[in-house]
């Protein structure tokens, strides 16, 4: 079942249960109710069952017959080959979005970056943490090709990798030398230099999915 399929009720609440998963406001292995969330949402229970069947597609939840349904943690396997996509995947949003030359999605990045400047001087995780991901999102999004954009979004919704890399952030020394991974790909891209933009975001992807590791 696809998302587009859902009612407005039932697309309503799959997008509050995804994104409080994905943020970690529902923390792995804790369960999830569907009278607790039909009331938190205002619906009936059939909604919420619609939404939960969807995250269990997605591999954001799990349903234990006979116990209830959890929020679902990925093996440290499944971490790895996500990462193994996303390194691909990135990479090549960061070599298209470099092939297209001066587009809006520069200005962006050169914004994220002053705005990471600031946040890693004032150690602030949770800033840069959305920094990180609106950084991501932004080349994949100006490379301007809708298949990627739509496994990357897939992707990082199983990954839940707003929640992985907050957690991978708090290692020492790691908000400094993320800001200057990030530094080099927009280099990169800057300069149209295509190979050298996914080498870089490759090599970043490779150093966040090392950090994510050691964090367990």
């Amino acid at each position: 079942m696809e998302a587009a399929a859902l009612t407005g009720a039932q697309a309503r609440v799959l997008d509050a249960l995804r994104t409080a998963i994905i943020s970690g406001d529902h923390q792995p292995g804790s369960p999830l109710s569907e009278i607790a969330l039909a009331e938190q949402h205002g619906v009936s229970r059939t909604p919420v069952r619609e939404a939960l069947k969807q995250l269990q597609i997605e591999g954001l939840i799990e349903v234990r017959p006979r116990v209830g349904t959890f929020v679902r943690a990925p093996s440290r396997r499944e971490v790895i080959e996500l990462f193994e996509l996303k390194e691909v995947l990135e990479g090549m949003g960061a070599r298209l979005l470099a092939a297209r030359g001066r587009v809006p999605a520069l200005d962006e990045l050169e914004e994220n970056i002053e705005r990471s400047r600031l946040a890693v001087a004032a150690d602030d995780h949770d800033g840069y943490a959305d920094l990180v991901h609106a950084f991501h999102s932004t080349i994949i999004d100006g490379a301007d090709n809708t298949q990627l954009k739509n496994h990357y979004r897939t992707l990082m919704n199983q990954l839940a990798y707003h929640r992985l890399v907050a957690r991978s952030l708090n290692r020492p020394g790691r908000l400094g030398a993320s800001l200057g991974e990030h530094e080099r790909v927009l280099t990169r891209i800057r300069d149209k230099d295509g190979f050298g933009a996914e080498f870089a975001m490759r090599d970043h992807v490779r150093s966040s999915e090392r950090e994510t590791l050691s964090a367990d």
